[in-house]
This record gives structure tokens, C-alpha cells and sequence, in this order.
């Protein structure tokens, strides 16, 4: 019959088979010596073996005793090694993240850190999802690993990283009335029927929450800003948007400052405090922020 040993138990046989001795083994495992006597009674109970006899001064291992000793070494340095976690190595981790983001998140932030991630960790991979208002209930469940977001979150709930802070331009075609120089003045701006954008499912417009409702003429609202260049286009509308992301905008727009009563705008990186510590999302944020602040301040044009 296999005797049913606890994993407590086995630790001090593997320490007492080590030292040969009751007091030693009581000083490296911190608890008392009659404790450990105790133990090794019903060690040698179990296995039907004294373990350890009396020589000399000392204690010597039975024939068991040296049969288990290597054996019970090398089940504590796995049991051991199981708490330990591994080097994070980015070259050879396999990983997928999932990452909670609008579209101007994906190419502020995403996009120019992209192909920094696929040259030094060509394992992880990347998936983008839509951002939704509930963040903090999708991190908490595991349903998103990190959000890039624009949104004010409650930091008692989630930790935060401040990735960059952006000022708001004013897009329109080239034959708009704005189409110009400086910033455009805020009642030239109200006057104007504009394109809004959209952020989450709870469909939220930031230039409308900061101006209050009704106090512009909204004639169409997208929440990608993919569809606004023709939109612009087609409506003879403007835009407020955030200046990083007209970026390498290759349509036929034209951009200009705009009001100072729309602010400025924070980009954040969110996650739960399930990730915190996870040594490949702490690389991957890590990796998110130096890329933008490594990126150059977007200029109106």
C-alpha cells in the first residue's frame, strides 16, 4: 500500500534526510523541534522505516533513508521552480493580447508602436476591439487585457498610465469658409454645421459634452474617423478631431486650431489590477508609452 504522505510532511523528510538532524532541520523550516520529532514519528510510521538512527553523536540514513534523500531533493527543487516565474524573454514569449481602443487609439498609439512589437516580439499578437463604456467591468473579466482611452475612469479602480496630451484642430475641405490661418474663433466655429465623432457604444461626443448640447449644428456624427474624410467632403462640413490624428492624413483636407474652449484632450493606458504584475503586459505597456513619447507633437497645418 502507497502511504499518503501531505506535501508538508515530505518537506521535512527531504530536509530532515538532508541535515540528519531534527534540530536543523527545525531552524531551515522555522518551526519547533518537537514538531519536527513529531513529524518524523509518523514519517517513519508511514514508510515502516526508522529513516534515521542513532551514531555517535549524530544520525545516520537507513538504506530507505538514502534511496529517498536524492529523489525528495529533486521534488523540492520542481515543487520550487513552479513558484518561480520565468524570464521574460519578448523574442520568445507566445502571447495575444486583447486591446480595447477607437480608432484614433489604434493609430496614435498602436500603429506607430506596431512595428517595434513585430521586430523584437514577433510572438505576440494583437487584437484590437472596439471600446466599449463599460472598460472596467471588460478588464476585470479578463475580456480585454488593456483600453487606450480618451475617457475619464475612475483611478481607484483602475490603474493608469498618461500616454500623451493633445490639442483639437478644426478639419475641413479647402473651400470651407474656415479653411485658413490661426485659430478659428469660437462663434466662427458655432456657426458652422459639423461632422461629429463618436467615442464607445455610449456614443459620446466629446466636443458636444464640453460645449454643451444643442450649442453646435451636428448634421452627421461617425464613430470611426475613417468615413469623415469623405463625409467632409461631401457635406462641406467641419471637424473638430485631436491633431495626432490627422497624422499622415493623405486626403485633401486642411487643418487649423482650434477654439481653446474645446481643451485639450489625455490619452490614457488602462488595466486591471488581475495584469499588473504580469511581466508580458508590463513589457507591452512599457513598450506602448516609449513609443508615444518617442512620437513628435502633431502640428496644425
Amino acid at each position: 500500500m502507497i502511504p499518503s504522505l501531505s506535501p508538508n510532511l515530505l518537506l521535512v523528510l527531504a530536509m530532515l534526510l538532508k541535515t540528519k538532524s531534527v534540530s536543523s532541520t527545525a531552524v531551515m523550516l522555522g518551526i519547533s523541534q518537537p514538531n519536527v520529532s513529531r513529524s518524523l514519528a509518523k514519517l517513519r510510521d508511514a514508510l515502516n522505516d526508522p529513516l534515521l538512527v542513532r551514531s555517535g553523536s549524530g544520525m545516520v540514513r537507513t538504506r530507505r533513508g538514502d534511496e529517498l534523500v536524492g529523489r525528495l531533493a529533486d521534488w523540492v527543487t520542481e515543487t520550487s521552480s513552479l513558484l518561480i516565474e520565468n524570464r521574460f524573454d519578448p523574442a520568445k514569449v507566445e502571447r495575444r493580447f486583447r486591446i480595447a481602443s477607437t480608432d484614433f487609439g489604434v493609430l496614435a498609439v498602436l500603429l506607430p508602436a506596431l512595428p517595434r512589437l513585430r521586430r523584437i516580439a514577433p510572438g505576440i499578437a494583437i487584437d484590437i476591439l472596439p471600446l466599449g463604456h463599460a472598460t472596467h467591468r471588460a478588464l476585470a473579466q479578463g475580456d480585454i487585457d488593456l483600453a487606450i482611452s480618451g475617457l475619464d475612469h475612475d483611478p481607484s479602480q483602475l490603474h493608469r498610465l498618461h500616454l500623451f496630451r493633445d490639442h483639437f484642430v478644426c478639419v475641413t475641405r479647402p473651400d470651407h469658409p474656415l479653411a485658413g490661418n490661426g485659430e478659428v474663433p469660437i462663434a466662427d466655429f458655432l456657426e458652422h454645421d459639423h461632422l461629429g465623432l463618436t467615442v464607445s457604444d455610449a456614443e459620446l461626443d466629446r466636443v458636444t459634452t464640453l460645449l454643451g448640447p444643442g450649442s453646435r449644428k451636428v448634421a452627421a456624427s461617425v464613430p470611426y474617423f475613417g468615413l469623415a474624410p469623405d463625409l467632409l467632403h461631401a457635406g462641406n462640413l467641419v471637424m473638430a478631431v485631436p491633431s495626432r490624428l490627422m497624422r499622415g492624413c493623405t486626403h485633401d483636407l486642411v487643418t487649423r486650431p482650434a477654439p481653446n474652449a474645446i481643451g485639450q484632450l489625455d490619452y490614457w493606458l488602462l488595466w486591471h489590477e488581475r495584469n499588473h504584475r504580469d511581466t508580458a503586459a508590463i513589457w507591452l505597456r512599457d513598450r506602448l508609452l516609449e513609443t508615444c513619447r518617442d512620437e513628435p507633437s502633431a502640428k496644425a497645418a
